[in-house]
């Protein structure tokens, strides 16, 4: 089942508004996922450094010990921005370096994301849980993706929620289910892609990723995984600059798309649509099957 929910908000002017815009589309796909749900919101980028997305099972996790460890190991200062489970650091240092330090420190600590620009907020509940507990109406950015789960082949799991991430300002949101995943994790993982869970849209997400390590374009990394994607699925992509969407060949979930001259919305029903302002003039459609979508860069 499941339900995922896109906005590129092309009026700057509107970013400060992108949560409240996009907390109703979420709630909208409550049906199609109870389980748990997350979003991705770009925007707050940093200029140096990077911004990771950290997460805890306690919402009483101490922080503050692990934003003094940082500070005390790479020196000045760093930002630490608690959501309830989640944090967001932002930290002028290389990935791999604080990546690492806080795997072999804090392996009680899961890494989310990490970029300039992405955030990503997720957990179990009820997609209007989620929203009230890290705070999304208040958030601001220029484009975000989100996700309602309806558990299949894997637990239902603040991890194994969507959207996933796996590589630089890069995640992926998806409904459906592909059939090769197990085996091309194993191929993947022999190209030196890491995974957290079993959850078949995360080898999705690493798939995107190793081919953009390769040199491929977005859009030629998604027309690749038509053939390397086994399954029926429809993608919302987030990028640092836009986003995507792509459905597989035969396009059997359901999708809808909706453009004015402030942003493009997308949702797996029109209801989660139906809100935005200005959609009663809004150009509409259902995207064709294997064709890539892009706003953005």
């Amino acid at each position: 089942m499941c339900g995922i929910v896109g906005l590129y908000l092309k009026n700057p002017s509107l970013h400060n508004e992108i949560g409240k815009l996009f907390a109703p589309m979420m709630v909208a796909m409550t049906n199609r996922g109870p389980d748990s749900a997350g979003f991705a919101v770009y925007g707050d980028e940093v200029t140096e450094g990077v911004k990771l997305t950290l997460q805890h099972e306690s919402a009483d996790y101490a922080w503050h010990e692990l934003q003094s460890e940082l500070e005390a190991t790479y020196g000045g200062s760093v930002q630490l921005d608690v959501h309830s489970t989640a944090a967001v650091l932002k930290i002028n240092a290389c990935e791999e370096g604080v990546r690492s330090y806080i795997e072999t420190n804090h392996p009680e600590v899961s890494v989310m994301s990490v970029g300039q620009s992405i955030e990503i907020l997720k957990g179990m509940g009820l997609p209007a849980d989620v929203i009230a507990r890290f705070g999304l109406e208040g958030m601001k950015g220029s484009h975000i993706i989100g996700h309602t789960r309806m558990a299949t082949e894997s637990a239902v799991t603040t991890e194994g929620s969507h959207p996933f991430s796996t590589g630089m300002d890069l995640c992926l949101a998806h409904n459906g289910s592909l059939s090769n995943h197990n085996r091309l994790r194993e191929e993947l993982k022999r190209e030196g892609v890491k995974f957290s869970t079993q959850n078949d849209s995360e080898v999705a997400a690493g798939y995107l990723a190793w081919r953009l390590q390769e040199g491929d374009t977005l859009k030629e990394a998604l027309e690749s995984g038509l053939d390397a994607l086994d399954g029926f699925y429809t993608f919302v992509i987030g990028t640092k600059d836009g986003f995507a969407v792509i459905r597989d060949p035969v396009a059997c979930k359901p999708a809808v798309m909706a453009e004015t001259d402030d942003y493009v919305a997308f949702a797996s029903e029109y209801h989660a649509l139906a809100d935005l302002p200005g959609i009663e003039n809004a150009k509409l459609w259902e995207p064709e099957p294997a064709t890539v979508y892009t706003w953005g860069g």
